[in-house]
């Protein structure tokens, strides 16, 4: 059943940046939690904490299309080393400014610095872009295994931060991540027989400027923008509904049976052999999230307990992955490969703006009008990204001005790292055997 993740993970050097990513990514995920836990338990303020985080989120929509313009533009070893080490320092000030309690406003300082990190995620697809650019249905095999994994750490980061930060001290959480985070990252960027090499700019072509000129790229950074809001809203509304009745320990399980349909949507995904242009295939996943989204709302509202909500959430999460999937696999196709990853850094800070601006608007939602009412935002989110989807619609399927010219659609010759099992998995194309 899984032969195609098999072949894929075969291709030189393929599993090593794999796990590799993994590991950093994981750490990533850490991260967050393990600062609201650290500030937390120091300074007792919840308030803070949240401020705090919500801070970082900001400053990595900010800083993430940056470093992948850097990314894009010398190479992602080149790029990578010096963002991880300067991300080193402003999180060893963090981790002292809590210990000594120095001013509140240096936390904030302190863990926007902390964002300036590489989208590992970004520059795992784009390798696999580029191994596989003569291959589609490789690519979608491996972005459903991207997507599958990015569950699974959503699962168990938040349980290994939690448990570092209550049976250790409150700092164990981020200390372990950021250095989890640091080797992972660093481990990534030494992979180099599989790096894209760096494209060197047309003389003759205009400097290509920001990525989001393009119009589909425009309509994506909404529709992921929407998306994000419906994850935020739904992590902070399931909080208050397993917290109005009594039982708050057990949303950290019914966020990760979301994680765990999700996961398990995306691997069973991966298998299918697209039928269809990706733009439609992504308009039929948001379309499918909104619908499966309907499910937690109407248990919320029926005043369902928690096991009918996790049943809820966990058919709900099926929906996500393969939007998310198909979500990354129009990025790629309507962006040169030039600014691959300046563009997939574009959509995941969209992400994250959504994700911040979701988990406040869910909270005061919970605060005023009941603690499930906050899923009214989560399935509204859904269908305003539906409705974006469908609006731009005709812009997704629109690739680079010049088709063919270094994209990863239309590229089926290079140099560099990877070209030579690139060429080789195009000739035994994945789930040839199914």
């Amino acid at each position: 059943m899984f032969a195609s993740y098999r072949r894929i993970l075969a291709a030189p050097g393929a599993l090593a940046f794999t796990l590799s990513g993994l590991l950093g990514r994981l750490a990533l995920s850490m991260t967050g939690v393990s600062t609201v836990a650290m500030i937390a338990a120091r300074r007792d303020s919840y308030a803070l904490a949240g401020t705090v985080s919500a801070a970082g989120l900001v400053t990595a929509a900010v800083g993430l299309p940056l470093v992948g313009r850097l990314v894009d533009r010398y190479g992602q070893a080149r790029a990578t080393v010096p963002a991880v080490l300067g991300c080193a320092v402003p999180l060893a000030g963090l981790l002292l400014c809590v210990h000594l309690g120095a001013p509140d406003w240096t936390l904030y300082l302190c863990w926007a610095a902390c964002s300036f990190n590489p989208n590992l995620g970004g520059m795992a697809r784009a390798r696999w872009a580029y191994l596989f650019r003569a291959d589609p249905q490789a690519r979608h095999v491996a972005n459903a295994l991207e997507q599958a994994l990015d569950e699974a750490c959503f699962m168990t980061a938040p349980v290994l931060a939690i448990l570092l930060c209550t049976s250790l001290f409150p700092e164990a959480g981020l200390i372990a991540g950021g250095t989890f985070g640091a080797a992972g990252a660093l481990l990534f960027a030494a992979q180099r027989r599989t790096e894209p090499p760096v494209q060197a700019p047309d003389p003759e072509e205009r400097r290509p400027g920001s990525p989001l000129r393009r119009p589909g790229l425009r309509v994506m950074a909404l529709t992921f923008l929407a998306t994000g809001t419906v994850f935020g809203s739904m992590e902070v509304t399931t909080l208050a509904y397993a917290d109005a009745l009594g039982q708050k320990s057990l949303a950290g399980p019914l966020l990760g049976l979301v994680a765990a349909g999700s996961c398990l949507a995306g691997l069973v995904f991966g298998l299918l052999r697209p039928r269809r242009a990706p733009a439609v295939r992504f308009l039929c996943g948001v379309a499918a999230m909104a619908l499966l989204l309907l499910l937690p709302l109407a248990a919320a509202l029926a005043g369902a307990g928690l096991g009918l909500l996790g049943a809820a959430l966990f058919v709900a999460g099926t929906g996500t992955a393969p939007t998310m999937v198909t979500g990354m696999t129009v990025v790629q196709e309507l962006l040169p490969r030039r600014q691959l990853n300046e563009g997939m850094s574009v959509a995941v800070s969209a992400l994250l703006t959504g994700i911040s601006a979701g988990a406040a608007a869910g909270g005061l939602i919970a605060q005023q009008a009941g603690p499930g009412a906050g899923y009214r935002l989560t399935a509204g989110a859904a269908v305003l990204a539906l409705l974006v989807a469908l609006a731009g619609r005709r812009t997704l399927g629109r690739g680079p001005d010049a088709p063919g010219a270094g994209t990863v659609a239309g590229a089926t010759a290079g140099t560099g790292a990877g070209a030579g099992s690139g060429a080789e998995i195009a000739r035994h194309p994945v789930g040839a055997d199914r």
